[in-house]
């Protein structure tokens, strides 16, 4: 089996070193493509009015000045035509992408765009910051709350993977699969989930002035927990499972077609 890897933290980024050592349990022809430089929240960005380059960084591993799906779309139709790949990793990202975070993750991204040409495809995140800290000294705090726990995506990724490759799944289906912040033995399973939804808002914007005049914007993203219902991807992390969610592109709200095409259609 070949696999193609790319991801939106970067080519040098920690959870792509986790990627490659969960490819490596699946596949001895395993090939990078993936982006320069940290493209995180790129969603589904393509470089249509700037030129991008592909790099040969080492045997098989090749990095993109461009966005995750930049990524793909070359290794596809450049980096790998005259051997397509079998199967698409994107990750392992840096922090969960669950609910609202989907629409507009990089790592989401690159496993639709994997799929959207052919190949069936996976997004792997390790969540982060989620789970109660233990009562510890404050620096020693700051410490736990800033690692991840990278070893639960590659202990438990190789197996959940191997078992989706042989159960398959919808051509217009791509899986994304989030790792609870626990270790490895504090996983309590895997549960298959639905997108959840968040009950608060969580982007904000930190306004500065400018020391030569003006404003300027920080754009921030809160990590706090909401209070959804059994059954989504947040709960799920939440309560220190694995997340397995199938997703498709299509976004058509079909309980409001009905009623809207009669309302449409009475306009004169």
């Amino acid at each position: 089996m070949r696999i193609l890897l790319t991801n939106d933290d970067g080519l040098r980024a920690p959870g792509m070193d986790v990627l490659r050592k969960i490819a490596a349990e699946l596949s001895d022809d395993v090939w990078v493509v993936a982006p320069d430089s940290e493209q995180s929240a790129a969603s589904r960005g393509v470089s249509l009015h700037n030129p991008v380059r592909v790099i040969k960084a080492a045997d098989k591993v090749y990095s993109v000045t461009g966005t995750p799906t930049d990524s793909v779309i070359l290794a596809l139709k450049d980096v790998m035509k005259d051997g397509p790949p079998d199967l698409v990793l994107s990750g392992v990202n840096r922090g969960q992408n669950i609910a609202e975070d989907i629409s507009f993750s990089g790592t989401v991204a690159g496993a639709l765009q994997g799929m959207q040409m052919g190949i069936p495809s996976i997004s792997l995140s390790q969540a982060k910051g989620l789970q109660k800290k233990a009562d510890v000294p404050h620096s020693e705090s700051r410490l736990r709350h800033s690692r991840l726990e990278w070893e639960t995506a590659i202990a438990h990724g190789p197996k959940l993977i191997r078992k989706l490759l042989e159960t398959g799944w919808p051509k217009d289906v791509v899986i994304n699969i989030n790792f609870p912040d626990t270790p490895v033995d504090g996983v309590k399973g895997i549960v298959v989930t639905r997108q959840g939804h968040r009950d608060f808002q969580m982007t904000g914007v930190d306004k500065r002035a400018h020391p030569r005049g003006g404003n300027y914007f920080w754009l921030t993203y809160g990590a706090q927990k909401s209070n959804p219902p059994q059954g989504t991807d947040l709960r799920a992390i939440y309560d220190g499972y694995i997340s397995v969610t199938p997703l498709h592109v299509d976004l058509t709200h079909e309980q409001t077609i009905q009623g809207l095409d009669k309302a449409i259609g009475s306009v004169s």
